[in-house]
């Protein structure tokens, strides 16, 4: 009854609002651009583009419109249309699939425009009589199924106009991912795959080639804006970025088509993704065979990627290694001389034959008058189809052809089962079956959801809950044949197991690229970041846009293409090439190189000078140079400073716990005991001139006793502060794994507070030797020791004073070598600067050595 009331508010809106006072309900006439028919029991309406370009509208709306017509005749979708018309006859031939029972048809032309597409669609189902009165609006619509469109735009329009009369509609290329809502589209049905898996089969195929920078270019259409949104949402969780994104307008203009072509030539992708029908990419092709851009690969979808109109040979240049997804091909048995015996003489049931005759043949069907003005020669009516190959005849690639064989078998299969159904056991209430000859869109419909049907070349077809068939593709390769001409050449394919897992197979080594390349072309923002870097993004770009910058100190990465380093553990620091975190190298001043044996030589050499000092003063001990320099203190003063050579030995080797106590305190031991002597020896300089004076007795509190007290007290001290700093925290070997390649064995202080004291207490002593060294100076040159004590205090004090920066800045092992450093130096002063003048004279001026010298001032 619903549909009864749908067909009298049609009548009531044709008929310019009569009421129901005023029957009959009739029909004023049916916008259609033309129309092929056959009848049948149960008549299928068709909807092909035959046409490419629709007139533009009336929208005056002061009278009836006329009826349409389009242009631009496609020979490909004429194809389609006798498709079905062939799977319809091959049906009626079958006595087992439908017995006793025909199919009919009712074909038109929907001029690839929604307005026409939904007009069409209209007129089929309220019938054909134009002007033929009707007893009223009763009864199921002539069509009770549609199969078509094949844009997804127009089969939106169809879906949601005719959905509300539960009429079906089997689309064979309306692949648009929207129409799988069943809550808005219901009665939808197709027999090509869901664009979801194509994005997801596009997406995965742009990862395994490694392009993360491509451009993407769609139709301004339904198929388009969804299957870009489709693809975008696949990407999102990958490493692939968009470059730009353009939208081909179905009016647009050179200007635009100019514009959008030159921004694919400008940008740095190499990748252009393509979703976009026949004739949109044809326009925006042209352009660029154009401007000649043959850099570029292109990825194509289903709509065009076995398109013979875009695959002529002169866009082979630029649009040769295309791959793209394609529909399953498969062979029909038959078609081929179906196709082939059609003849002029059939113009009167088909509108459209004339028109096709004369395209392929450039030849005319009028009169003599009008062949004259369109200067073709008139038609002969020898002419065959089977002398010609073209885009209407190839049955090479049956892809959407397979699709209108299907959705004519799975409407068959519907019929077949409501054939089948016996009373009692029907679907519906009570058990009732279908009236088949009086069917009911709904009724067809509940049959085409349970649809389960072979067809006659093996394939299965089922539709889902959503009316979408098992999804499968094959890869296609554009690839030069050796005639000059396109070869569509199958690379891999994929295939939808359940809806959630899918199989992708692409054999990369059979593809030939753009310019026939044999290697993958690299699409990249930027160059993946080698090993030992890292990723950091450019501001404002994609994230596929980045720098690649060092890993820091301590840190490595062992991937390319990393976005963050990672940090080396503790013992642990990276190669030269910051790729793999490899063990510190262990590190200590030892004997094994060449730093640790000139040290050492440099020690023992001190050591041994000074036992040479203390032989050539023991041999001439006697003499006035070596009794007049208080040969006592001289010795000890030798004694101490052997020590001081001897001990830097202490600081080379690896660090143990003995060692580490031994070197510091020996250090500070045997230099107090040095700078004790030293100062002892000033003071005793300086009181022997004062006591010369007249009245003075100051030498009494000098004498040896006295200066042996001292000395011990002095150098006492030392060893107590050391003595209590080993009791208390005393030094230890420890690892300094900080950061650098290596890991220091050094010799913590264990307390810097008693270090200090160490040092301070050396210090303190120095200051007080120069003091008064300095204040002897102005002694009689003769018996003036006090001038070369002054000169050594003050190289002694600069290595000291020079120690601490150098000592804190020195890394590693360098530190323990500055400490050596300043103790060979500052001892090689005291050496040099107190005793060499004395053997200088008593070695090589001996005459000199005498105690009249020694008192002439």
């Amino acid at each position: 009854m619903g549909t009864a009331c749908w067909l009298w508010l049609l009548c009531f809106c044709l008929a310019g609002g009569q009421t129901l006072e005023e029957p009959p309900c009739r029909l004023l006439g049916a916008r259609v651009s033309g129309a092929l028919e056959q009848p049948g029991d149960v008549v299928i309406g068709g909807l092909f583009p035959i046409h490419l370009r629709a007139p533009e509208p009336d929208t005056q709306f002061t009278e009836r419109a006329a009826p349409s017509v389009c242009l631009d005749f496609y020979m490909r979708s004429y194809r389609w249309l006798q498709t079905m018309i062939f799977a319809v006859e091959e049906i009626n031939r079958n006595a087992v699939l439908l017995p006793n029972f025909t199919l009919g048809y009712v074909v038109a032309d929907s001029c690839l425009a929604e307005g026409p597409t939904l007009g069409a669609a209209l007129s089929l189902v309220t019938g054909w009589d134009q002007g033929a009165p009707q007893p009223g609006c009763e009864g199921p619509p002539r069509v009770p199924v549609i199969v078509g469109d094949a844009r997804s735009s127009g089969s939106i329009a169809i879906a949601r106009t005719l959905g509300v009369f539960n009429i079906p509609l089997v689309s064979y290329f309306a692949s648009c991912a929207c129409l799988s809502d069943h809550r808005k589209f219901p009665t939808f049905f197709r027999t090509v795959p869901n664009d979801v898996f194509q994005a997801q089969a596009m997406a995965h195929m742009l990862r395994l080639l490694g392009w993360t920078w491509v451009g993407v270019v769609a139709g301004d259409d339904d198929y388009g804006r969804t299957g870009i949104q489709l693809l975008l949402q696949e990407l999102r969780s990958s490493e692939v970025c968009v470059a730009f994104s353009q939208l081909i307008p179905k009016a647009a203009s050179e200007a635009r088509l100019a514009h959008i072509v030159r921004l694919i030539k400008e940008s740095t992708a190499r990748v252009v993704v393509t979703f976009a029908i026949d004739p949109d990419m044809h326009a925006l092709l042209r352009e660029v065979v154009r401007q000649n851009i043959t850099d570029k690969q292109w990825v194509a979808t289903e709509a065009w990627v076995t398109s013979t109109l875009l695959s002529a040979p002169q866009n082979l240049a630029v649009l040769g290694g295309t791959v793209g997804l394609a529909l399953r091909r498969a062979e029909i048995p038959g078609l081929k001389a179906f196709l082939t015996r059609l003849r002029p003489d059939a113009s009167a049931s088909d509108p459209f034959v004339r028109e096709f005759w004369e395209m392929v043949f450039e030849c005319s069907l009028d009169d003599t008058l009008r062949t004259s003005i369109s200067h073709k020669p008139r038609c002969s009516g020898t002419e065959r189809l089977e002398q010609v190959e073209n885009l209407y005849s190839d049955v090479s690639q049956l892809r959407v052809s397979y699709n209108v064989y299907k959705a004519v078998y799975a409407i068959a299969g519907a019929v077949h089962n409501m054939l089948a159904c016996r009373p009692g056991e029907g679907p519906f209430e009570g058990g009732r079956c279908p009236d088949v000859p009086q069917v009911q869109p709904w009724q067809l419909l509940h049959y085409l959801s349970a649809a389960n049907f072979t067809t006659p070349v093996g394939e299965t077809i089922h539709f889902d809950e959503n009316g979408d068939p098992m999804p499968s593709y094959d890869i296609i390769n554009w690839q030069r044949g050796p005639d000059g001409l396109v070869k569509f050449v199958k690379v891999g394919q994929f295939d939808a197991v359940d809806g959630s897992r899918s199989t992708f197979h692409f054999d990369v080594k059979r593809v030939v690229w753009g310019g026939g390349q044999i290697e993958v072309p690299v699409s990249l923002c930027s160059k993946p970041c080698p090993r030992g870097t890292w990723r950091a993004l450019q501001k404002g770009k994609p994230v596929c846009c980045f720098d690649c910058l060092p890993c820091a100190d301590g840190e490595v990465s062992n991937t390319t293409g990393s976005t963050e380093c990672t940090k080396c553990p503790e013992w642990f620091w990276p190669n030269a090439l910051r790729t793999e975190c490899v063990r510190k190298k262990v590190e200590f001043l030892s004997l094994g190189e060449m730093l640790g044996v000139i040290l050492a030589l440099l020690s023992l050499s001190g050591a041994v000078l000074t036992v040479a000092v203390v032989a050539v003063f023991f041999h001439h001990r006697h003499t006035p140079l070596v009794r007049a320099n208080n040969s006592e203190l001289s010795f000890l003063l030798l004694l101490a400073l052997a020590l001081c050579f001897l001990c830097a030995l202490a600081f080379v080797g690896r660090p143990s716990p003995w060692s580490c106590r031994l070197r510091h305190t020996l250090f500070g031991i045997s230099f107090v005991l040095c700078i004790s002597c030293v100062l002892c020896k000033t003071l005793v300089v300086l009181v022997a001139f004062r006591a010369t004076l007249p009245g003075s007795n100051a030498m009494r509190f000098f004498g040896l006793r006295q200066q042996r007290l001292g000395l011990s007290l002095c150098t006492l001290l030392q060893v107590l502060i050391c003595a209590l700093w080993l009791a208390t925290a005393p030094p230890f070997p420890t690892e300094n794994t900080g950061p650098g390649a290596t890991v220091v064995l050094e010799c913590a202080m264990g307390s810097v507070a008693w270090f200090g004291c160490v040092l301070g207490y050396i210090g303190l002593l120095a200051a007080a030797c120069f003091l008064l060294a300095f204040l002897a100076r102005k002694l009689p040159d003769n018996f003036n020791e006090a001038k070369f004590i002054t000169f050594s205090m003050l190289i002694f004090c600069a290595v000291w004073v020079a120690f601490v920066p150098a000592y804190v800045s020195s890394p590693g092992k360098y530190t323990v070598a500055v400490e050596i450093f300043a103790i060979l130096a500052s001892s090689y002063g005291l050496l040099l600067c107190i005793f060499a003048p004395k053997c200088y004279i008593i070695l090589l001026k001996p005459e000199r050595n005498t105690k009249k010298n020694m008192m002439a001032k």
